[in-house]
């Protein structure tokens, strides 16, 4: 059983060397990569303001997080949740650096980035090399419900990549049973695989992502996109 955690963080600004803190955080739970259904999701009191421009983003303001607990507090049940697993997350070095800015001022071990880390925008640009690879751009591409997302959530930022992470790894196809029981947990009821599963339509890419995909198809020597021309 493979087990992984994918995770996400809102705070106060960009960088926790000039002070920002986490006000937001939210893990899931990954069994052999597909949601378990457990989750770590609270709302932290940062020690200090929340600029206007941050508010924009995730919409709190710090009347919003009045009595709630510092992250010293949750730190250690925090710890609990992830365990030893990897730790998923999209653009994973800006969570990485804010958690472990974080653990260290709460006195606790900072994560080890190289060896838990998986980026997803990172697997994102290496499978669709020139085209935008935000969360937005890429539930887009995989047909992703967007619906319920307004302003940043960690919690439901989670949810939606943990179906994109599902598409990046081609984890869809495992519907076919390649992969064995063990990773499809259907089969294990003893159930058809196929039988309501329903095709999903690709959405079309912007003119953005269309014109992006041309500017990094010139930079290549002797594309077979252009043979054809």
């Amino acid at each position: 059983m493979k087990r992984s955690i994918l995770f996400d963080t809102e705070t106060t600004g960009f960088d926790p060397e000039q002070g920002d803190r986490i006000i937001e955080i939210a893990a899931l739970e990954l069994i052999d990569d597909l949601p378990s259904g457990k989750q770590f999701h609270v709302l932290i009191h940062p020690e200090r303001d929340i600029p206007e421009e941050a508010t924009k983003v995730h919409g709190f303001r710090i009347e919003d997080l009045e009595g709630k607990p510092k992250f010293a507090e949750i730190a250690e049940e925090f710890l609990g949740f992830i365990g030893a697993s990897p730790m998923i997350a999209h653009n994973a070095r800006f969570d990485f650096k804010f958690v472990n800015a974080e653990l260290s001022r709460a006195g606790f071990s900072e994560l080890d980035y190289k060896s838990r880390a998986v980026d997803t925008v990172e697997m994102a640009r290496k499978k669709f090399p020139g085209l935008p690879a935000s969360l937005d751009a890429l539930c887009r591409r995989f047909n992703i419900d967007l619906s319920e997302r307004g302003t940043h959530n960690a919690l439901l930022d989670c949810r939606l990549l943990a179906d994109v992470y599902l598409e990046l790894i081609g984890g869809r196809q495992r519907g076919l049973g390649l992969s064995g029981p063990a990773r499809n947990r259907r089969s294990l009821q003893g159930q058809d695989t196929l039988s309501d599963r329903i095709p999903r339509q690709m959405t079309p890419p912007t003119a953005e992502e269309i014109a992006m995909h041309e500017a990094f198809i010139d930079t290549l020597k002797d594309p077979v996109w252009r043979r054809s021309e």
